[in-house]
């Protein structure tokens, strides 16, 4: 199974990119778990619920890899944890490198912080913040030596440059076309 991270600050179209991608291709996607755990929560996030979300994570990537698709997409992955973790408590479990590095990721699209912010109660990350955010994840991304393409545009065109991103790398689909 060919797996594709979307990544990136927020409010850069990853959930959009993930639906588009999943339809375009025929295929499903790992929904963002982060955004409805801190949702259902009457209180500020922990280190604790950071670390349940970043687990789940894992597991639902787990579940899929016994599963027939060709491909999947996962709308963000441990790289935001990672970072999220050392921006919010200065500390990473230990244990995130090694489930990053296991979870046999084929390539990463890393959104660019190119369209505007839309604010919402759970974001927390507008104006300059996208930017370092953003230089974060390629950051991490280039550590682990995983191929990467960013993307760019707006409305139609940013969806079209994911796809191609995409079929650029994903062999499968140019085999069957």
């Amino acid at each position: 199974m060919f797996k594709v991270v979307v990544t990136g600050p927020e409010s850069t179209g990853k959930t959009e990119i993930c639906k588009f991608l999943a339809a375009s291709f025929k295929t499903e996607f790992i929904p963002e778990y982060a955004r409805e755990y801190i949702a259902s929560l009457n209180r500020p996030y922990t280190f604790e619920d950071v670390e349940k979300i970043a687990r789940v994570q894992v597991e639902l990537l787990q579940q899929h890899r016994e599963g027939k698709l060709p491909i999947l997409f996962l709308d963000t992955y441990l790289i935001i944890t990672k970072v999220w973790f050392r921006e919010v408590y200065g500390i990473i479990p230990d244990w995130i490198d090694s489930s990053l590095a296991d979870a046999g990721i084929d390539l990463f699209l890393l959104c660019y912080f190119d369209i505007d912010w839309i604010p919402d109660p759970l974001r927390e990350n507008p104006g300059p913040r996208r930017a370092f955010l953003y230089e974060s994840y390629l950051k991490e991304i280039e550590q682990m030596g995983r191929p990467c393409e960013v993307i760019r545009g707006r409305g139609t065109e940013r969806f079209n440059n994911a796809k191609m991103a995409v079929e650029k790398h994903f062999t499968y689909f140019r085999d069957i076309t």
